[in-house]
């Protein structure tokens, strides 16, 4: 019965319509006839005749294809299509009436007065009746959603009537925040207080809860939605009438979220003539090519025209998505993009890659860089970055490339947790090499936080925003140096093209920023409110969690106070003392004896002995990474 509803033909439903509007006239005139002893007009002494039905049964189903009747599927006949039944009765009955008189007949006018109401009342419901039981029919063996709606008002109403009338959902019950609701019916549904969410879900079946208050700031109905989430339900909410039309959003749509316009301070605009000299027809290699850094480095490359591109990761999804963006940048500029997947720890394949692509210049950017994460896993964070930066400058050194930049961090300067100490001892690994190296030019790359980097502050935020919040920070008085990464990435290629051998640079990061003034930032241009004292009814709120092990207050960029200028403003050049050969080959064979054993508190000592100001301050609770 299901399949042969569904798939009888349109024009046969219209004819069954045109059918239904056609039967009805005769049949509403025998039942006013009928019915006559019961009205407030005389009986009638005649009976109608065979002419009055057939002249109302034409009239019907010519009128009623006139008006359109038969066309109006079961499931949109509302108000505009009742106005025309009406009309449709309306017809009948004056048409009758006249005929009537016509035909001397002696029946009374009033007779076909209630012949138009019995045929006006029969036709609406008699549709309505078919309505629900062709619902019944589809609903037949389908497997139905049960939907509760959160929100009793204009919206949650509007859409049981909606819901009502689809064969695979099935409105259940109101849950709505105002007390003088609860417990009454609104649209035949019962209404709920959110205290009864979860026993209700779990015995009446809920699939899916709609939240139904449009009017109602999303950051709150995001808080509802993560509570009702934990429940094992889906959670959908119903968009306001702005958002249907295209105006969702309106702060974020309008004027979007520029990590520039955070910084207060000018960024460097519009590409460097001295970068596309440097770099024009040489071949290059990125390691870490997947990562914030590279892949900035990587698509700022492609301006200064070098033969080829060497994107090398051993992150897999990393690569194919940097490979498939530079692939499409590069058509047409002649610029060959070399994938390769590989461990900076994998000093032979480093090696072959470097010496089969004739690579010129390298930059290192493979690090594990999440404070947090490199905290608890010192060893892996300290193989990957003190000793895969000895195999990468090995390598360079062994196959004679023309220049090395290692991409470093102001973490690096007097460390305070073992990410910023692999830092500093992968740049005293460079500063050796550059004192022996005759052919290559080693150098270093230092600057601050990478705004929108992978986890950087500002996508937490974000995320932590579109979760309804709070913000995290871990402390009010928290501040960190910020620059883009587009900024960043130019500076590095740039500082790169100065290297005389040895050289520290440091990029000019401005003034360093209050993270709290960044998370309020964030807030406001998301279009919301803070909420603290000054403002308790406010929509986000930033809250302190406590400092993290190894975490500093403000990050540093100097070692010394030794600043030298560079043909670029925004490039320093420092002077820093390094380790000698001696020292750091020393350093190097405790660290991999260490790495090897698994020792992570014997790693931790060594650290303390070579990095000159690392000490690990005790910083109870957990936080956002600020940095």
């Amino acid at each position: 019965m299901h399949d042969f509803v569904r798939d009888l033909p349109r024009p046969w439903k219209r004819r069954l319509l045109l059918g239904h509007d056609v039967v009805l006239a005769p049949i509403s005139l025998l039942l006013a006839f009928g019915l006559r002893e019961e009205t407030l007009w005389p009986i009638d002494p005649a009976l109608p005749s065979w002419p009055h039905f057939l002249f109302l049964t034409a009239l019907a189903g010519v009128t009623s294809t006139v008006l359109g009747l038969p066309g109006i599927r079961l499931i949109a006949y509302e108000a505009r299509a009742m106005m025309r039944t009406g009309a449709l009765a309306l017809i009948l009955v004056v048409c009758g009436a006249v005929v009537n008189a016509w035909l001397g007949s002696g029946l009374s006018t009033a007779l076909f007065v209630s012949f138009g109401f019995l045929y006006f009342g029969l036709s609406v419901v008699s549709r309505i009746i078919g309505l629900n039981l062709l619902l019944w029919i589809y609903r037949q063996g389908t497997e139905r959603t049960r939907v509760l709606i959160y929100g009793a008002g204009s919206t949650g109403s509007q859409l049981v009537a909606a819901l009502s009338q689809t064969k695979d959902i099935e409105p259940v019950a109101f849950v709505d925040d105002n007390p003088s609701l609860h417990g009454a019916m609104v649209a035949g549904l019962k209404v709920l207080a959110p205290r009864k969410i979860a026993e209700f879900v779990r015995e009446h079946r809920i699939d899916r809860v709609v939240l139904a208050m449009p009017s109602l700031s999303l950051p709150r109905q995001a808080r509802i939605a993560l509570r009702l989430e934990n429940l094992g339900c889906d959670v959908h909410r119903v968009p306001s009438f702005s958002e249907l039309v295209g105006n969702k959003g309106l702060v974020a749509n309008i004027e979007p979220v520029h990590p520039a316009d955070l910084l207060g301070r000018g960024t460097l605009d519009g590409a460097l003539p001295e970068v596309v000299k440097s770099y024009r027809d040489k071949v290059v290699l990125v390691t870490g090519a997947g990562g914030s850094i590279g892949s900035e480095l990587c698509r700022q490359l492609l301006a200064g025209q070098p033969r080829a591109l060497i994107l090398f990761d051993h992150s897999e999804p990393a690569l194919y998505s940097i490979d498939m963006e530079m692939q499409t940048l590069a058509e047409g500029r002649g610029v060959e993009i070399v994938p390769v997947i590989g461990s900076v720890n994998d000093s032979g394949a480093l090696l072959r890659v470097m010496i089969e692509h004739k690579v010129q210049i390298v930059f290192h950017a493979a690090a594990h860089k999440h404070v947090p994460l490199v905290e608890r896993n010192e060893i892996e964070g300290l193989r990957n970055n003190v000793l895969g930066t000895r195999k990468a400058v090995e390598a360079a050194q062994g196959a004679g490339v023309e220049r090395f930049v290692l991409i470093s961090s102001d973490k690096a300067v007097r460390p305070t947790n073992i990410m910023g100490a692999s830092k500093r001892m992968a740049e005293l690994i460079v500063q050796d090499m550059a004192t022996r190296s005759e052919k290559t030019i080693f150098s270093i790359v230092r600057f601050g936080n990478v705004l929108g980097s992978s986890g950087s502050v500002i996508p937490l935020f974000q995320e932590q925003i579109a979760r309804g919040g709070p913000v995290t920070l871990t402390h009010n008085d928290v501040r960190r140096y910020f620059m883009t990464a587009s900024e960043a990435a130019r500076l590095v290629l740039l500082a790169g093209s100065y290297s005389r051998g040895g050289d520290v640079f440091v990029l000019d990061m401005g003034k360093p920023i209050p993270i709290r003034r960044l998370a309020r930032q964030l807030i406001e241009r998301e279009g919301y409110t803070v909420k603290d004292r000054k403002n308790p009814d406010g929509d986000i709120e930033i809250i302190v969690t406590g400092m993290r092990p190894g975490e500093k207050m403000v990050e540093e960029l100097l070692i010394g106070n030794d600043l030298r200028p560079t043909p670029h403003p925004k490039i320093l050049r420092a002077r820093e003392t390094g380790l000698s050969e001696i020292e750091v080959a020393s350093m190097l064979q405790a660290l991999g004896r260490l790495i090897d054993e698994g020792d992570a508190e014997k790693a931790r000592a060594l650290v303390a002995r070579w990095v000159s100001g690392y000490h690990q301050p005790d910083y109870s609770g957990q936080g956002v990474d600020a940095g």
